[in-house]
């Protein structure tokens, strides 16, 4: 069975929690798309975790964790995160795509170049090299795994490449030219670093397929930063769909029985990009600080997030879009300092209330049309059972779930893996 788990709004819904309690019952864990712009905060035994580019499932010794081809693979910085994690007496079992593209150095210069050419207009980047990285993927001009160990064909491919960055280099940017030798020197060093884990994993996870192992697909970000159906153009460069989970791992699409949708009890982003139900001020510092595991702050850059209160239009469109069959609500306990708490379920555009979001100029104009929900001010850590819920954190659920139309199976209470409530 292959079940996806995907986030249904800006990013930082909790997924990483969920995959990791679910990765307890699986063969395999897959992320399938981005790279290590983002991050999945994990807590268990072995304490907490902040994973930016292996999955989810890196603390179940007989787990298979896989970085699939759709990943954007920063050999260093995964390198230095299983390391780490190593240290912490954690020694998972990691396989990489062949097929993967390796994020170059160049990538990350360029990122951080455009920004800084952008200035007031800049896209909010994590400068972590997604963007170029990706450009450079669909201009048939990126490096996949495999060719790192065709050094002759790789050198071949990469002068070409250098003659055209260091045009941009030097012309538009201003800055130091790439040095091809002192490139594939560094490549080199990836080669031998990257090496123990390479191999054809889309052979790997059709075989598991037909054997009817367990596997999850992880998804990084969530819908509304999604290149065709998310906040364009603030959005990411990969597609964190579902739908995408099948060629970003190499599946059959067929194979996806199952999409876990995660959504957070209130609204969260990093970046720049439209946000409706966003709130500012005191008010947005108090629901940051009461926010997650350690606040609300980004698990890679350390950015305070952006807040705001749960917004129905985009979890619903998001939840449609990921074609979730079922939904988990994250961060409940985060709300109990609230006497009241407001939900966004419609938007005011130009006049009119809608309920279908919609494409970004029209987004600009939008303002949330807010319902005020009691709040039930008690602590509702540590309950396992629904019914022993506050009638008013119930009610809260309760119409989550009328509204997303997908039925919400999970409530997480808290960021530890057994703070969860299951209907």
């Amino acid at each position: 069975m292959v079940r996806a788990i995907v986030g249904a709004n800006w990013g930082d819904e909790g997924k990483g929690k969920i995959t990791d309690m679910l990765a307890a019952k699986s063969d395999i864990v897959v992320r399938f798309q981005g790279g290590a712009n983002a991050g999945h905060t994990i807590i268990n035994e072995y304490g907490r975790f902040a994973l930016h580019l292996l999955p989810s499932g890196v603390c179940y010794p007989d787990t298979v964790n896989i970085l699939g081809n759709g990943v954007a693979l920063d050999i260093p910085k995964l390198i230095a995160e299983l390391d780490s994690i190593r240290e912490r007496g954690v020694n998972p079992m990691i396989l990489v795509s062949d097929r993967a593209q390796v994020m170059l150095p160049y990538h990350v210069d360029l990122d951080v170049y455009e920004e800084e050419r952008l200035g007031a207009a800049a896209f909010g980047s994590t400068k972590s090299g997604i963007a170029p990285f990706f450009s450079d993927k669909f201009a048939k001009i990126g490096v996949q795994v495999n060719e790192l160990f065709y050094p002759d064909d790789l050198r071949e491919k990469l002068a070409r490449v250098v003659e055209y960055k260091n045009q941009l280099l030097e012309h538009v940017y201003h800055k130091p030219l790439i040095n091809l030798d002192d490139l594939l020197q560094t490549l080199a060093s990836y080669r031998e670093m990257i090496a123990p884990y390479v191999c054809d994993t889309a052979a790997y996870l059709q075989a598991a397929i037909e054997d009817g192992e367990t596997i999850l697909l992880e998804g990084q970000l969530g819908t509304l930063k999604d290149p065709d159906f998310g906040i364009y153009p603030m959005v990411t460069s990969s597609s964190p769909l579902a739908g995408y989970g099948a060629v970003g791992a190499g599946i059959p699409a067929r194979a996806i029985e199952d999409v876990i949708c995660v959504t957070k009890a209130y609204s969260s982003a990093v970046g720049a990009g439209e946000f409706v139900s966003e709130i500012f001020g005191d008010e947005a510092h108090e629901l940051r600080m009461h926010g997650g595991d350690k606040g609300e702050f980004g698990a890679t850059t350390g950015r305070p997030r952006r807040v705001g209160w749960y917004d129905c239009v985009a979890s619903r469109y998001g939840v449609k879009m990921q074609g979730a069959t079922q939904v988990a609500l994250t961060a409940i306990d985060c709300l109990s300092y609230l006497d009241e708490i407001p939900v966004c379920v419609a938007y005011e555009i130009d006049g009119k209330t809608v309920t279908n979001f919609p494409v970004t100029p029209l987004l600009k104009r939008a303002k949330p049309v807010l319902k005020v929900f009691p709040g039930w001010k008690c602590n509702i850590r540590g309950i396992t059972e629904f019914d022993q819920l506050p009638e008013e954190a119930k009610n809260y659920v309760l119409f989550i779930e009328k509204e997303l139309g997908v039925p919400v199976t999970m409530v997480s209470n808290g960021p530890g893996r057994e703070e969860i409530i299951f209907r």
